[in-house]
Order: structure tokens, then sequence, then C-alpha cells
């Protein structure tokens, strides 16, 4: 998949960029000037300025120039808002089917299911490419004028059934691309649930094995009264001997 946002060229003649060049060679040229005195290599100095002007002038001449973009025969275009972000969702979503078979061996064949995942991306894309033209094709037939036409003419029941035709069609592309969203999303959903409980269960595993060590051998709970009761008669024999003394 590849992404292109192409701009309106500048329109910046010859002259304009050769101004704005000698206009960014003064500066260059004081800098240049206090980094000598500063100690700077010349040849440094000289390389650096060069590189500067040089990738600014040619900046500057490709962003005047117009460009044109050579678009594959077999390629889907997307060039609709809408398309473009229903097919961003399905990408998105298929990433994060993508990160859940690392912790799904021997359930899930990665070879396979990466070559369905992108068949139905292909899929979702050729139904988007289509949506796009319904979209440009519904808004013409809709902006066309029926002012002082009689409500009987042929012209205009011709109109009204490829405007049926038309809705019908992209009723269709809607819930077919629908569909296959829905089982991308589902997709992404279960591999992404198996993996949370099995987290789950190897955090239960673990307290139950931490649990055990602490369980075994654990002193029994009237060492700690018969200790006090202990250190309490002691404690009163003492002072009986302290009042005998």
């Amino acid at each position: 998949m590849t992404e292109s946002l192409p701009v309106p060229p500048s329109g910046r003649s010859r002259d304009v960029r050769v101004a704005f060049l000698a206009r960014l060679t003064l500066p260059t040229l004081f800098t240049v000037a206090v980094l000598y005195a500063a100690g700077v290599p010349a040849w440094l100095l000289a390389g650096g300025a060069a590189g500067l002007l040089g990738l600014a002038w040619r900046r500057d001449a490709r962003r005047s120039q117009k460009t044109i973009f050579a678009v594959p025969g077999d390629a889907r275009v997307l060039r609709t808002a809408e398309e473009r972000a229903a097919y961003q969702r399905a990408v998105g979503v298929s990433r994060r089917v993508r990160r859940t078979w690392p912790g799904l061996p021997g359930m899930i064949d990665p070879v396979l299911a990466d070559r369905s995942l992108t068949h139905a991306l292909d899929d979702l894309a050729t139904l988007l490419v289509r949506r796009q033209e319904l979209r440009r094709l519904r808004a013409g037939l809709s902006g066309v004028p029926q002012q002082a036409v009689p409500d009987d003419s042929p012209a205009l029941a011709a109109l009204d059934a490829q405007r049926e035709h038309a809705e019908r069609l992209w009723l269709e592309t809607a819930e077919q691309a629908n569909r296959i969203l829905r089982s991308i999303d589902a997709a992404a959903l279960a591999g992404e649930t198996f993996l949370h409980e099995q987290r789950i269960s190897d955090t239960a595993r673990r307290a139950e094995r931490a649990l055990s060590r602490l369980t075994v051998g654990a002193p029994p709970a009237e060492s700690a009264p018969e200790l006090a009761d202990r250190t309490a008669a002691v404690l009163a024999a003492y002072r009986e001997l302290e009042k005998l003394g």
C-alpha cells in the first residue's frame, strides 16, 4: 500500500528562485566568515555552504514543477476521504490481527492466514473503488436539473431508473464492504481474546505455585499465643522473686 499526498506546484518562476537563492547566499556567507574567524576549517565551511545552497535550490525547483503520478494498471486508487478512511481503518485492524499470530503457534499458519488477509484487503479496496465511483455518479445524477420537464417525459423516467440502479449498487457495495470489515474485526477480536485468556491462565498458575510455596511448612497458628503465655508466666515468676528478695 502506497499513500501519496500531491500538492499544487508553487508556481515560482526561475527568476524568483534565483532571487531567493541570492538572498539566502548573503547570510550564509556571513555565517561562513564568522565560523572561519572562529577557527573552523575553510574546506568544511565551503562544503557545508555549497550543500546548503544546493539543497535549497533543488527543493525550490522541485516544488515549482508539476508532477504526474504513474499508476499501475492493476492498482486500486482511493481518492475520496470516506473510502480512504474506511481502508485505513481496515489496515489498522489487519495489523492487530497479524500481531496475534506469534502467540498462536500451531493454531494459525501465518502464510495461509496472511494470504487470506491480503485477499480480503484487496477485495475491500476493489469495493471501495467502486463506491467512490458510485459516489460521484450519484452526485451527478442528483444534480441534474429537472425544471420545465413534464412528469411523463421518457427522459425523466430513464433518469429515475438510473438513480434507482445507482442507489441499489450503492447499498450492495456498502453491505459487502461492511461484511469484510466485520470479518477482519472478528478475527482481531478472537485472537486478542484468546491471548488475553492465556495471560489470565498464566497469572492464575503463577499465583497457585506461589501460594503452594507459602502454604508448605507454615507454623501452626497456636505458636504465637503459646509464646505470649510463656512469656507472661516467666515475667510473673520474676516479679515474685523480686518481691521475696
